[in-house]
């Protein structure tokens, strides 16, 4: 039996993509193979039957859906409940302070490391410091710094895409620890079987063409530029309702900016994949992602996407293949895409068909058989290399 201690700020499981990923691993945990401890901060009281730590929380006071873990309130606690459990693995989400703690408690007891990189942290310094401006760039060397030390003490660190893996290469983090581990989609929950033409009249009491964006509502997700893209569309000769799914700490003022879209709040998997399928352009405009799952959910469901040209999104479409991707802040750009898109139903269904097509390559089960794998030789090379150093 491979024990393994798993660290994570949040384990809600549709808090947001990093959660869902999370969750893909956790519910096809083999338990007679694997015995995994979690210890986290916001969370259920219990995980299935899997042991359990919850860790004390503070907010972050810079958005209210976020929280640290304070893991030196329970330091003492919190190591004899590890030393008892006797991890071969530690596995952990974030570098935050509850990261920390599980790489030095790591180090110390010479456990391997393994972690997912789920959240480009840096790429958010400019929205939460935007008013602070002279704090951004030793904020951002300061988190490179940090990033450097966590992830080069990892053994194996699993990448989303070749964007993240140059980024975290030029941040000085060891290229050989590093695996590209792509996401992947449920393609009997995200499907174009789904799409229901009185599902979205419902929403919208028309039959105009829809286009969505799907989303946290945080600034970070630059959303300025989604409100720049509704104002065009406000001025432009087209006919269409703009849909707002998701909610967060955003939501008040784009619904003070953006009157006429039409904001349905944070939905159930089953509703958003409904509502992917019944909608006609995907329209994305962060450029924080790692992966973007929203994008492949998007491209699975037969919505042609037109997307941001910047971070780990932009990885997932090609350009006039499988989508659009817009220069990052051009409002502008987005429009012309858009319109192209639903002024031309021949373009619309070849892209549709050939991001189809790319989506068929992203199976979970794999993935996630790949992560246990690599899990179990991480555990099977430190068993050797402690019978070594005792003969």
């Amino acid at each position: 039996m491979i024990k393994v201690a798993f660290f994570a700020e949040i384990l809600i499981e549709e808090f947001d993509g990093a959660s869902r990923t999370m969750f893909q691993i956790i519910n096809r945990i083999d338990q007679k193979r694997f015995s995994y401890l979690f210890v986290y901060g916001k969370g259920p009281e219990q995980l299935e039957d899997h042991a359990c730590l919850r860790i004390p929380t503070l907010n972050t006071g810079l958005n209210k859906d976020y929280s640290f873990t304070m893991p030196l309130l329970v330091k003492e606690q919190l190591k004899q409940e590890l030393d008892s459990f006797q991890p071969d693995v530690i596995h952990i989400a974030t570098p935050s302070l509850l990261g920390f703690f599980a790489l030095r408690y790591a180090r110390e007891r010479n456990i391997p490391v393994i972690s997912i990189y789920h959240t480009n942290f840096i790429s958010y310094i400019p929205y939460y410091l935007r008013k602070l401006p002279f704090l951004i760039k030793p904020v951002q060397r300061w988190l490179v710094a940090a990033s450097r030390r966590f992830y080069n003490g990892c053994e194996q660190i699993y990448v989303p895409s070749p964007a993240m893996v140059r980024e975290l290469e030029q941040f000085g983090i060891a290229y050989n620890k590093m695996s590209l581990w792509q996401r992947g989609i449920d393609l009997n929950l995200f499907t174009p079987k789904k799409r229901d033409s009185n599902y979205v009249q419902a929403i919208t009491g028309n039959e105009k063409p829809n286009i969505l964006f799907a989303s946290r509502l945080v600034w970070e997700k630059n959303v300025q530029t989604l409100i720049e893209i509704y104002q065009r569309l406000q001025r432009a000769d087209l006919a269409h309702n703009l849909i707002i799914a998701g909610d967060g700490a955003a939501t008040d003022e784009l619904k003070k900016q953006m009157p006429k879209a039409f904001f349905l709040g944070k939905l159930e998997h089953e509703d958003l994949a409904k509502l992917y399928a019944s909608s006609d352009v995907f329209v994305f405009t962060s450029t924080s992602e790692t992966y973007g799952n929203v994008v492949i959910e998007a491209m699975a469901s037969g919505l042609p996407c037109v997307i941001a040209d910047g971070g780990g999104s932009a990885d997932l479409v090609r350009h006039r293949h499988t989508g659009y991707k817009c220069v990052p802040k051009s409002a502008e750009d987005y429009l012309i895409h858009i319109k192209l898109l639903l002024s031309d139903p021949e373009l619309h269904q070849v892209i549709q068909n050939a991001a189809l097509a790319q989506v068929q390559e992203l199976d979970w089960e794999k993935l996630t058989n790949r992560y246990f794998d690599d899990v179990k030789g991480l555990a099977d090379n430190t068993s050797k290399d402690l019978v070594w150093t005792v003969c």
